[in-house]
């Protein structure tokens, strides 16, 4: 068969025409040595800080020291199973985590990967982990209450929407309950919660989650968990993974509670991070970056303006103190980043009284603008009542007669002490909470025995929610917020008081 030259001719220019180079460039760098969740990689010139790198073995690092002679990265995943000489790629990415409805009712992990064995989070959207908080103009002041159902707070301590307000005390006082509790108070709301636990015993985090199971809470919350068995870069990144999927809610225009339990911890895993990445120690060898670990954090809880969707995210980081010790390094650092400090002692803990607040050294600087008319206007003197009774307190320990005013002072303080105090998970509605403390103020425990005021409180909060005129009451308390007129109060409380004598 002849060979048509004029055929094959107009093939190979064809594919002349046709041809093109597929070519792919990637940087790849070596393992120079690699242990307790920390890497060290060499070749890597233009990596980016944050960045996500490849390992072999479907294990992934993020960047966090730019050296001229290698990066140092903190291994996301098991580290047992890399090792020196390891090729590691690039990815040109930096890392996300998965955020969206999906992630109510469950317990991920800092990379969002499920803990509670009930299959892949159904969600395609992801943020980064790191973002520059929302700016001054974008915001607005705090305005609206977070309600969190114990009165001692909601009265004297109040938080806000928006605002950042910390838990501090030694271990075994109450702090993690406060914090449930809060959450707890949300149901029926528009408040979504997310607990982080950030090194935590998993038997603590499981706890956690039956409470929020037993009181169908796991409906509008979800637990983020960095367990003290996690690697250190794990306990690092949980509280920045948090917050992300926290923002992707508050930039829907939806309002956030955000639990960091506890930013102790958090610290001296940063701290371990940073001395085997080999980066000078300063005060008690946390790094000289350890303010703004937690600054760049806190910072993003805000409450969004109204062009932006009117959103919020309300933080209550936590802060465990060493024998009550509010002026060591970390607890400093966080109470000059919050808005205020809730500030449990171990004395008021151990001696029944529950929950285990110091007023006077607790306060809230913003979350009296959101506070709610019916309780700002009954809990007006309760913290000075409550002041000058602890120094009364202290001075009729010296055993010198006491005149009638003194003696009244003293019996109104121990009523005060008795009517704050709280059992666990009991939370109460903040119209409640304002008869309560209007009873007291005006008088109507003064003629009740200190060991007969819970039994009083629990009958008189079952006396108005069972009358016609006290359900109205309460009704028009929820609607307007505020006491209003308090003569059909009066009345209520006068006919309750001659029943339960």
């Amino acid at each position: 068969m002849p060979i048509d030259r004029l055929e094959i001719s107009s093939l190979i220019k064809e594919q002349i025409k046709n041809y093109e180079v597929k070519s792919s460039t990637e940087e790849v760098g070596s393992v120079i040595s690699v242990g307790d969740g920390i890497a060290l990689v060499y070749g890597l010139d233009n990596a980016m800080s944050g960045e996500l790198l490849a390992f072999p073995h479907d294990v992934f690092g993020m960047v966090q020291n730019l050296e001229t002679s290698h990066v140092g990265v903190i291994l996301l995943n098991d580290s047992s199973l890399i090792k020196e000489g390891d090729v590691v790629k690039t990815t040109g990415k930096i890392l996300e985590v998965p955020v969206g409805e999906a992630l109510i009712g469950r317990v991920v992990n800092p990379l969002g990967q499920p803990l509670d064995g009930l299959g892949k989070i159904a969600t395609k959207k992801t943020r980064p982990i790191e973002r520059k908080a929302t700016g001054v103009i974008d915001r607005q002041g705090v305005n609206q209450p977070m309600q969190t159902g114990i009165k001692v707070l909601d009265a004297l301590i109040p938080i806000g929407r928006g605002q950042r307000e910390l838990i501090i005390g030694d271990r075994q006082t109450g702090k993690t309950s406060i914090a449930v509790d809060t959450i707890l108070n949300q149901k029926g709301g528009d408040v979504i919660c997310i607990y982080v636990a950030i090194g935590q015993k998993n038997s603590t985090v499981l706890n956690v989650l039956e409470t929020l199971k037993k009181f169908d809470a796991l409906s509008y919350s979800f637990i983020v968990s960095a367990s003290a068995s996690d690697p250190a870069p794990l306990l690092f990144l949980a509280p920045y993974a948090a917050v992300s999927m926290a923002e992707e809610f508050m930039f829907e225009g939806k309002h956030v509670l955000i639990i960091y339990d506890d930013l102790t911890k958090h610290a001296i895993a940063y701290r371990e991070l940073s001395l085997l990445l080999r980066r000078p120690p300063g005060r008690e060898a946390f790094p000289g970056d350890v303010f703004y670990l937690h600054s760049r954090l806190l910072e993003r809880a805000a409450k969004l303006s109204d062009k932006l969707g009117g959103g919020s995210i309300t933080a209550l980081p936590i802060i465990e103190t060493q024998e009550g010790d509010i002026s060591a390094y970390i607890p400093t650092n966080v109470i000059s980043i919050t808005d205020g400090q809730i500030f449990l002692q171990s004395k008021l803990f151990h001696s029944g009284i529950r929950p285990a607040i110091n007023a006077g050294l607790s306060v809230s600087r913003v979350g009296g603008s959101a506070q709610f008319k019916a309780i700002k206007r009954v809990s007006g003197t309760l913290r000075l009542d409550l002041a000058s009774f602890r120094e009364l307190e202290a001075f009729t320990q010296f055993g010198s007669d006491l005149d009638d005013a003194t003696k009244s002072k003293l019996d109104r303080g121990q009523r005060t002490v008795e009517i704050l105090k709280q059992g666990l998970h009991q939370t109460m509605p903040f119209e409640l909470q304002a008869v309560s403390i209007y009873a007291l103020n005006n008088g109507y425990l003064d003629s009740i025995k200190v060991e007969d005021i819970h039994r009083y409180e629990k009958g008189l909060h079952s006396y108005l929610e069972d009358s016609k005129e006290g359900k109205e009451f309460l009704n028009n308390i929820r609607k307007n917020k505020d006491l209003g007129e308090t003569k059909v109060l009066d009345q209520l409380l006068e006919n309750y008081t001659v029943d339960f004598m």
